[in-house]
């Protein structure tokens, strides 16, 4: 039996200095404290539009000599962002920050990378629509990016969504769709009626909004819909 994992939820880092990593992935990814543990000298950090608990945990050690590059263990951390543009901004922002090390293609996804004060890497990439992966479905090359080029094709469509599991597109879906009708009034066909599905949709005319698919149940009545805010993924 496998484990059933549906993607990696975060990040650890040991970092020297807490602090200036802290400022770091502040200023590079928007990044904000959520949380902290004293005892452990340790902070947990949450990207702007992340729907996670916490995406980045550090935890400050003091000052070591660096691993050397190449030698065994974690290579780079990849973060995802929605649009093309965003690389392009992405590697602007790193540029300025000192912490721009490189970019590529590779293929399917296109990327920048660079290095925390600490050298630790990471990269940031955006991904082609799933539908546009043709040649690249099993394979990653690594050439040259052209990013400008890169962005005149690309502009404006969001990809960040795609990771979604399969499965779970699916049942999102089909429990909207179900809730929606039964707020309603309505039943979906062959579903049987529901004890106080009828008089509860005549008492609450304004439900019409139906279930927020991240929230996973029916909204209040006479709430304001919220935006969906995208995956970082």
């Amino acid at each position: 039996m496998t484990v059933h994992a549906v993607r990696l939820n975060h990040a650890v880092l040991f970092v020297a200095d807490l602090e200036r990593s802290i400022e770091f992935y502040s200023q590079a990814f928007g990044m904000t404290v959520m949380a902290r543990e004293p005892r452990a000298s340790a902070a947990f950090l949450r990207l702007p539009r992340s729907g996670n608990h916490h995406d980045l945990g550090l935890f400050g050690v003091g000052a070591q000599p660096p691993r050397p590059r190449g030698s065994l263990g974690l290579y780079h951390l990849a973060w995802q962002v929605d649009t093309i543009e965003e690389l392009e901004e992405a590697r602007h922002t790193l540029a300025e920050l000192g912490a721009y090390t490189g970019e590529s293609s590779h293929g399917a996804t296109k990327s920048v990378y660079g290095q925390d004060p600490d050298g630790n890497e990471f990269e940031v990439m955006w991904m082609l629509p799933r539908a546009q992966w043709g040649e690249f479905e099993n394979t990653a090359p690594i050439d040259r990016l052209d990013l400008p080029s890169e962005v005149r094709r690309w502009a404006g469509v969001r990809t960040a969504a795609e990771l979604v599991p399969l499965e779970g597109r699916a049942l999102t879906r089909a429990f909207t769709d179900g809730t929606r009708s039964r707020v309603r009034g309505h039943r979906p066909a062959g579903q049987p009626p529901r004890d106080g599905a009828g008089p509860l949709a005549r008492h609450r005319p304004h439900a019409e909004g139906g279930a927020h698919a991240d929230e996973g149940h029916r909204r209040p009545p006479r709430r304001p819909a919220r935006g969906h805010q995208g995956v970082a993924r």
